[in-house]
């Protein structure tokens, strides 16, 4: 396999500790400390891989922005799941093994920058689909 099939592999192995950490319970700091941690560990893992150029800055980078962006595609879903009632350790376990299949489909060529991207897309429909909060009824109601 050439170094581009090692970037993918960075990008997708990227997104699923980016998936990872989105379930994580101890993720109610400040969003942009998340998303720092987020780049963080996607440099670690794309560091990491095991590729004839291994630690090559486009697989830190590779790693930095799947992580990154699936940290955030994630997070709408695991926020929906939380303000619908959802548990901590219940999504923790449920993010894990999602994580764990978008780590499995990496190692297939082109697919670790499919799934870096599409996480990111995701993201996007999703919070476009959220309806906008109306105070509906109590804006009737007299004090």
């Amino acid at each position: 396999m050439g170094w581009w099939y090692w970037i993918g592999v960075s990008a997708g192995f990227g997104a699923a500790f980016g998936v990872f950490i989105s379930g994580l319970p101890l993720r109610k700091t400040h969003p942009a400390m998340d998303a720092l941690a987020a780049l963080l560990v996607g440099g670690i893992v794309g560091m990491s891989v095991a590729g004839p150029h291994r630690g090559h800055w486009s697989d830190v980078a590779a790693g930095a922005l799947g992580c990154l962006g699936a940290f955030v595609g994630a997070s709408v879903i695991v926020d929906g799941a939380f303000r619908r009632g959802g548990t901590s350790l219940g999504l923790a376990i449920l993010m894990f093994g999602l994580a764990f299949i978008v780590g499995l489909l990496a190692v297939i060529p082109v697919v670790g920058y499919l799934e870096a991207v599409l996480l990111v897309l995701l993201a996007h429909r999703l919070r476009r689909q959220q309806p906008e909060r109306y105070a509906g009824l109590r804006t009737l109601a007299k004090d």
